[in-house]
């Protein structure tokens, strides 16, 4: 893989994200003893279990890694190579922040520990999301699926959380528990809002410009357009209807090339909860 400019902003991008994710973990994780939602909740229940039933100190960073090998093979191979590098990156960086951080309590107060930890959770994620890649473990999962059916998973990985912390309830108290879906909640929501590659948008243009406009829209981005022809009840001028639908992500990019091309265009925004047919999602790569 040639290394480009990109390359090494993403690499910074990931390396940032991995220190806050691992900050999250110790300073709210481990001081406050929530069992996170994700591989590194699994790490923590390994962890956990050891030593409540067989008195024996595990590794978080070996278990972190270790758990996920067989995920990053799936990954590796059914949605792209360098989306993969980079998220083995972060994961085996939080391997290594966590075991040299120590563990520093910011509060004592266990729901200000859930909600800010996750919501540091979750903006370390992003970070690494926003970059196409990922934390691993079930970010691995969910992107995977998101890819496949080109739908947001975000929510359908929290309620596989809650699942796995209802387990740590039998095991471990339910206080504790509670307090961990609260964190994976915060963790989530924060996600849902940073992450919008898989969000999708309806734009509706009317401009006098159409084949300019779409010449524009096509050097930027590669999606359909369906042209309608038109005309303005008040001014009686021919107008051209161009409706398409895009990442959310692209918005901004797009109108403003538009906006360009025709200073006078009208553009409606809308948000698209389902798309039925073939659509060109851009590739992790």
């Amino acid at each position: 893989m040639e290394i480009t400019k990109k390359d090494v902003k993403t690499f910074v991008m990931i390396v940032i994200s991995a220190l806050i994710y691992s900050i999250s973990l110790k300073a709210f994780v481990e001081s406050g003893g929530l069992i996170p939602g994700g591989f590194s909740g699994i790490t923590r229940l390994i962890i956990e279990i050891g030593k409540k039933f067989f008195n024996v100190s595990l590794s978080f960073g070996v278990i972190y890694v270790c758990i996920h090998i067989l995920p990053t093979i799936m990954v590796y191979k059914y949605v792209g190579h360098r989306f993969t590098i980079f998220s083995i990156i972060q994961y085996l960086l939080v391997s290594l922040f966590t075991s040299i951080l120590p563990v520093f309590p910011v509060t004592e107060d266990l729901l200000l520990i859930a909600v800010f930890g996750g919501i540091l959770s979750g903006t370390g994620i992003s970070i690494a999301l926003r970059q196409n890649a990922s934390s691993g473990g079930t970010d691995f999962i969910a992107v995977y699926f998101a890819n496949k059916y080109k739908i947001p998973t975000w929510n359908y990985i929290m309620a596989m959380n809650i699942g796995m912390l209802t387990i740590a309830g039998f095991l471990f108290g339910w206080n504790i528990a509670l307090y961990s879906i609260i964190y994976q909640f915060c963790n989530t929501q924060v996600v849902n809002l940073r992450h919008d590659r898989y969000k999708l948008t309806t734009l509706t243009i009317i401009t006098e410009k159409g084949d300019q406009v779409c010449q524009t829209i096509f050097k930027t981005c590669r999606h359909g357009i369906t042209v309608l022809n038109g005309e303005g009840a008040y001014s009686h001028h021919d107008k051209q209807v161009l409706i398409m639908t895009i990442n959310t992500y692209q918005v901004h990019e797009v109108i403003q090339a538009v906006k360009k091309t025709d200073p006078n265009v009208f553009i409606n925004v809308a948000k698209t909860e389902q798309i039925v047919g073939n659509y060109y999602q851009t590739p992790l790569g």
